[in-house]
């Protein structure tokens, strides 16, 4: 294992956000708030890491599969240790595991909170806050091959170990091109999503740090009430179809821009993404149609809430937790689901469960017609063995970390319902769950043991769980390695 060139990208990545960590400053000095002191001190600190670690690029440069993964997982650890400290440091969240647990949560665009009272923060701090969605929405290593030549030779391996689904295409030949045409696309879908909030009365403040949220589709709000707060029809609508925009797979944009409409219309995860999002909103609407006035106010909430729940960015305008069984039902399945592959959504994915249910028809077909020559595919391609497979292990992987995971979380003796949607939130990156985690609630109460727990489910969940799996694994650091 090529280990001088990991640390070599390590230091890079945290030299990157300690300029990152400079616009939070910036806004802090904008505001005339002290807080930019702490954005400065943490910023000196990872620029020290990279002078010593991420200048001086070693002799042997080549990575691969393995050494990408390690990269990913801990860039990811250390970005939150990091990015954790100006929380801690301005005593706007005194626990330092409290600050993690709300960074790794923006990082991995979550959006679950320990905060009880957000407006309260610092003009600046709330930014960095919403920031973090937005950084981590498209993926930090993503965000650094952009802005520097990091992939020179090898980045296709980091952009896989990151860019969620079970498959990452490259869209143009070069890695770092491909890089840069994401974030052109995530930034003028952010750009255009200000400027209609602004239209709609919001100051432009509160329009970026929400865009910031939806873009990464992760949920932090800088109002107590979420979304909420503006009980603006308008608003409430804008923000619906961004974050159905955002939970798109961002090759389909690069498509779009090709004018390759054809392709676009024909895809099928596309069409089932947004079939289920048109069943689940029809569905709730009838099933909460008795609690609100009209079918128009009905269809406002459910549409809010079917958008901000499978594209897990979490959002909130209504209290679910006090709609009927059936909506409740009918979210938490879409909170599994999750969004489209190579969107910024979180979830299991769209793809995937489609993947799995051609793979079962498969099977019964095979057992009518056992001479039968019968293969699954997705878009007119064949799903090879490798990825057939790799979504088998991360399907038992998903489940053996649920469960793993719930059961530690009981320790604290809260009812089941909040311990299992607690993990089921956090795992696929959603934000609320239900009972004492939902929507009007957050994660304050939990002890230290369950946030550390939840905080490595989101990391999980955003990175799929395989880098991890890679860390954890003792053959991965035998020399022969």
């Amino acid at each position: 294992m090529n280990k001088k060139m990991i640390l070599y990208i390590l230091g890079k990545m945290l030299g990157t956000e300690g300029l990152l960590l400079l616009i939070p400053a910036i806004v802090s000095l904008l505001y005339k708030e002290k807080t930019f002191i702490y954005f400065l001190i943490v910023a000196a600190v990872l620029m020290a890491f990279y002078l010593c670690f991420g200048r001086k690029k070693p002799e042997n440069k080549r990575i691969y599969g393995k050494e990408g993964f390690v990269i990913v997982g801990l860039a990811w650890v250390l970005w939150s240790l990091f990015g954790a400290l100006p929380f801690f440091l301005s005593d706007c969240i005194p626990n330092y595991i409290d600050a993690v647990f709300e960074t790794v949560s923006g990082f991995t665009t979550t959006g679950s909170t320990i905060l009880q009272n957000i407006e309260a923060l610092p003009k600046g701090i709330n930014f960095w806050r919403c920031f973090t969605h937005w950084i981590g929405g498209m993926g930090v290593l993503v965000f650094v091959m952009m802005i520097t030549s990091l992939d020179t030779d090898n980045s296709m391996s980091l952009m896989r170990a990151e860019v969620p689904g079970p498959e990452t295409d490259k869209l143009v030949p070069k890695v770092r091109h491909t890089a840069k045409l994401l974030y052109q696309m995530y930034f003028v879908l952010t750009i255009a999503e200000v400027i209609f909030l602004m239209f709609g009365g919001m100051n432009l403040y509160d329009a970026i740090v929400h865009s910031f949220s939806t873009a990464g589709t992760g949920g932090f709000s800088n109002r107590n009430a979420s979304v909420a707060f503006y009980d603006s029809a308008y608003i409430d609508g804008v923000i619906t179809v961004f974050m159905i925009l955002f939970g798109i797979n961002f090759n389909l944009y690069f498509l779009l821009l090709l004018k390759d409409w054809k392709s676009v219309l024909k895809n099928e995860e596309l069409r089932v993404y947004l079939g289920v999002i048109a069943a689940a909103i029809v569905t709730i609407t009838i099933n909460i149609l008795n609690m609100y006035e009209t079918i128009a106010h009905a269809f406002r909430y459910a549409s809010f809430q079917v958008a901000a729940i499978i594209t897990t960015t979490g959002f909130c305008t209504a209290d679910f937790e006090y709609w009927p069984e059936l909506s409740k039902t009918i979210l938490l399945m879409l909170m599994v689901i999750g969004a489209c592959g190579g969107s910024t959504g979180g979830g299991i994915k769209v793809s995937r469960f489609m993947i799995l249910c051609k793979s079962i028809r498969q099977e019964v077909h095979k057992m009518l017609h056992p001479n039968a020559v019968t293969m699954v595919r997705m878009n007119g391609k064949k799903v090879g063995a490798d990825t057939m497979r790799s979504i088998n292990i991360y399907f038992s992987a998903y489940i053996f970390i649920l469960i793993v995971s719930v059961l530690i979380v009981s320790l604290d003796n809260f009812d089941f319902a909040t311990s299992f949607s607690g993990v089921l939130t956090t795992i696929n990156n959603v934000g609320p769950g239900i009972s004492q985690v939902g929507p009007t609630d957050n994660f304050h109460a939990f002890s230290a043991l369950s946030k550390i727990v939840f905080s490595f489910d989101m990391l999980f969940g955003r990175l799929e769980i395989f880098p991890y799996l890679l860390i954890l694994s003792p053959d991965l650091w035998r020399k022969r390695f």
